[in-house]
């Protein structure tokens, strides 16, 4: 049987037993979750790895960003892929011919393969996922340079070669690579820096590849009866028709599984630790900053524009005509910008920022204060250190030579630097700018890496790249977004790397196996990328010009005209006319130094109070970032989240561990893996004709959120496009509700449902599902934990005493104030 991985010695199955105490990993859910074992004679590049791979990452990657212009954009994942090659790679190995050949390989030499080395094993499946991903640029679709591209062809109407083209694309992805390599000792191989990711994947592969017939006495009859496979496919299934129903919810909480892990990613998969630190930061901004800056203190004229809003707006409301601003030659119309005047933004668009200005400079604060010894005593630590059992396994194998990351970094930034220089013209980036942003990624994607190696939470930096760019180059919006994109996307691509070796690290993947498989997908779906992207932007017509379009066409590019958007605020405007002198927002500035001291505070908390264990668990880069997803993402996601998060990763993972350590992260992938197939299913059956399901659940002309307030601005006399009626949205069929376009009712009058709009809004916006959550609180944890506090106080008199009051409020507020058709004005109650 040829095989083409390192040579290793066969390394016996161990159990927990076999395993050394001080070799087990520290971390539970990896001990639950990862074998102590290896098989180093499994083949693992195979024909058969070569042929699923290479194909799988093709098809991906040409599909994604084929579907990524439609008005509907697809992603298919890595998931898809997992799941569909299992039975064609059992079929491969059953009808294959056993014909072996040599080739010489470089850095490999001569090795014998063979068409059929034997059955279709686990480690030549992950390298197939990692080509799957590499299609699916990390879950991304495509490749996010693919964009520079898009936008400078259809939007500003400029051409860019295809050599160009293809040398943004592959070195934004690959520049990352080389010096993730070299950081691998820090964020792969301690065993603490456990990538929860990662831990869902392990657990689909072996279940997929199992053993059936194994039984653990531990396990309860329905346990044993229900094998991980038979529990993937019954909760995939379920998954998978659960898709066509509509985003059905109990107040703010969805039964929809793209809803709860859309934004934030599966909530089975994040450590509870985490979710604590997500769910404070949310209700902090959500519920206590938000209503207080916009209804109480009203700061930057909050409520003349929506309050949960990612669009721009004149000082008046009204939306801002970007394009107006943008002349012929692609730079800013003075004159019409004095016209429209300052950009405006929402409270909570404005906030965000802020946030993620203060998230960014936490992030280099708390690494350094809560890891900066471990990383320097790493540096230093000489090979024969102790190491965990998965290290200790992977040292068997030969590691990669340094030499191979310093070349290709050296060659990536070589050839970038060559982009900048001789076609300049096409980019706009000066080499500077290149040498700034790559090291803007490189001293970031260590902190940013222990970050999401330890809480699953990925803080970015798109928002600072852009904001350095437009300060230091403004009016050049070409030049912005390939600085952003060379700067964030080289940091995003390293840690996906790193993610990937960790996942490779658990299988127990030759490291020069996976560092080839990785870097060849890459290689190939950049290209096809680009290869789709061209076509299509040079054979369809006005593409992406939505008011040029036939009616009804699908080529809109939603996420490509974000794009745009981006590059004309930060790169024409310029962050000067937003947060400098110029503009309204420069307070936000001092979010940075707020950032960058949070954590000393924690810090010296933690020196104080060295007894306290839950102190180094505050993480304020994933506290003060929880809402970072916000917009597009909603309150309706963060419960959601938050509240399944919580019942698996803290009540089950405590009182049901033996459920959770078999069923969890499998429940977590036959979820995704029900969703992704729907999805694809839907979008060639009815989706690619730009036909919906209608059923009576499921009316696509009804809002989906049905709380379109949201949208609308609360100030008095500020009336804008769109808006909203109340008796149809409400299911109101009276005409005594106002409708708030058209006003039925004389001036004055009191017969109008007794609640205005910014109660409605608040309703929709904040309050929506609270009877629930006061119900679960009640009737089940204080019920279940504090069952003499409901003898002693019998909550019925609590309810009961409860209505009285506000009973007794209302009469008394109608008889003084309400019958005269006056309101109790403060700031709470506008």
């Amino acid at each position: 049987m040829g095989t083409v991985e390192i040579e290793a010695p066969i390394i016996k199955t161990r159990t927990d037993e076999d395993v050394k105490e001080d070799e087990l990993s520290p971390i539970e859910e990896v001990r639950l979750t990862v074998p102590n074992d290896d098989d180093p004679s499994l083949p693992v590049w195979t024909f058969r790895m070569w042929f699923l791979g290479l194909i799988s990452c093709a098809l991906l990657s040409f599909l994604n960003q084929f579907f990524s212009y439609r008005k509907e954009p697809l992603v298919i994942s890595q998931i898809t892929v997992q799941v569909a090659t299992l039975p064609i790679g059992r079929f491969m190995a059953s009808v294959l011919p056993d014909i072996k050949f040599h080739v010489h390989i470089p850095f490999f030499g001569k090795k014998e393969l063979s068409l059929n080395p034997g059955p279709f094993n686990m480690k030549e499946h992950v390298l197939i996922s990692i080509f799957a991903n590499a299609g699916s640029a990390f879950g991304g679709g495509s490749a996010y340079a693919v964009g520079i591209v898009t936008i400078i062809k259809a939007f500003y109407k400029r051409n860019i070669s295809y050599l160009a083209g293809w040398i943004l694309i592959i070195t934004t992805q690959v520049l990352g690579y080389g010096w993730a390599g070299l950081l691998r000792k820090y964020v792969v191989e301690p065993a603490h820096m456990w990538w929860p990711s990662t831990l869902v994947q392990i657990s689909l592969f072996r279940t997929l590849h199992g053993k059936e017939n194994e039984v653990d006495e531990q396990e309860t009859e329905v346990q044993q009866r229900t094998s991980r496979s038979k529990f993937f496919l019954i909760a995939m299934l379920c998954s998978f028709l659960w898709y066509m129903v509509p985003g059905l919810g109990f107040g703010a909480l969805t039964l929809d599984w793209t809803v709860v892990a859309s934004f934030l990613f599966s909530p089975l998969v994040c450590p509870f630790f985490a979710i604590v630190n997500v769910f404070i930061g949310y209700v902090l901004i959500i519920y206590i900053v938000m209503p207080i800056s916009y209804w109480g203190l009203n700061v930057y004229n909050a409520r003349t524009f929506p309050i949960f809003s990612s669009h721009l707006f004149t000082a008046q409301g009204q939306s801002y005509n970007i394009t107006a601003i943008v002349n012929d030659k692609f730079e800013i119309d003075l004159a019409q910008y004095d016209i429209q005047g300052r950009l405006n933004l929402s409270l909570f668009f404005a906030l965000a920022y802020g946030f993620g200005f203060a998230t960014i400079a936490s992030t280099l604060s708390h690494v350094g204060l809560f890891y900066g010894r471990e990383i320097y005593t790493r540096f230093r630590a000489s090979q024969d250190e102790k190491v965990d059992i998965h290290t200790k396994l992977m040292k068997k194998y030969e590691d990669i030579p340094s030499w191979w990351f310093h070349l290709l970094l050296t060659g990536s930034v070589l050839v970038s630097l060559a982009l900048c220089i001789f076609l300049k013209d096409e980019v706009q980036m000066p080499w500077w700018g290149l040498i700034f942003a790559a090291g803007l990624a490189f001293v970031f994607t260590l902190p940013i890496s222990i970050i999401t190696a330890t809480t699953n939470q990925t803080p970015g930096l798109n928002i600072i790249t852009e904001y350095i760019m437009g300060v230091i180059l403004p009016g050049k919006p070409i030049a912005n977004v390939c600085f952003k994109t060379y700067g964030y996307i080289s940091m995003v691509q390293a840690i996906s790397f790193l993610g990937d070796f960790k996942l490779g690290h658990y299988m127990k993947i030759p490291p020069r196996s996976m560092f080839l498989v990785q870097l060849i997908g890459t290689l190939i779906a950049g290209s096809v990328n680009l290869f789709v992207a061209m076509w299509l932007l040079d054979s369809i017509d006005n593409i992406c010009q939505e008011e040029l379009l036939p009616e009804n066409s699908p080529w809109t590019c939603p996420g490509q005209r974000v794009f745009f958007d981006a590059s004309v605020i930060w790169g024409l405007v310029a962050p000067q006319r937003i947060f400098g002198t110029l503009g309204n927002y420069g307070a936000l500035n001092w979010f940075f130094l707020g950032g960058l001291l949070g954590p000393v505070a924690v810090w010296i908390l933690h020196i104080l109070f060295p007894s306290q264990s839950w102190i180094p668990l505050v993480n304020l880069p994933v506290l003060i970032g929880a809402t970072a997803s916000m917009p597009p993402a909603t309150p309706v996601n963060y419960n959601a989240w938050i509240l399944v998060g919580t019942i698996f990763n803290f009540f089950v993972f405590r009182y049901r561990k033996k459920w959770w350590q078999r069923y969890n992260y499998i429940l977590s992938a036959a979820l995704d893996a029900g969703v992704a197939f729907m999805a694809v299913l839907i979008y060639f059956t009815v989706g690619i004709e730009e036909k919906n399901l209608y059923w009576w659940g499921a009316n696509p002309d009804i809002d989906p959120e049905h709380c379109p307030l949201a949208s609308c601005p609360t100030a008095k006399g500020v009336i804008v496009d769109g808006t909203v009626n109340l008796a149809t949205d409400y299911g109101f069929l009276t005409p005594l509700i106002t409708n708030a376009k058209d006003i039925l009712l004389p001036a004055n009058s009191p017969w109008t449902y007794p609640g205005d709009r910014v109660f409605l809004d608040a309703i929709c916006y904040f309050a929506s599902g609270s009877l629930d959550l006061v119900g679960t609180i009640f009737n089940i944890f204080v019920f279940r934990y504090r069952k003499k506090w409901l003898q002693r106080h019998d909550y019925s008199h609590s309810a009961a005493s409860l209505d009285a009051g506000l009973a007794f409020m209302a009469v008394l507020i109608h008889i003084s104030s309400g019958i005269e058709n006056k309101n109790l004005r403060w700031w709470g109650a506008a």
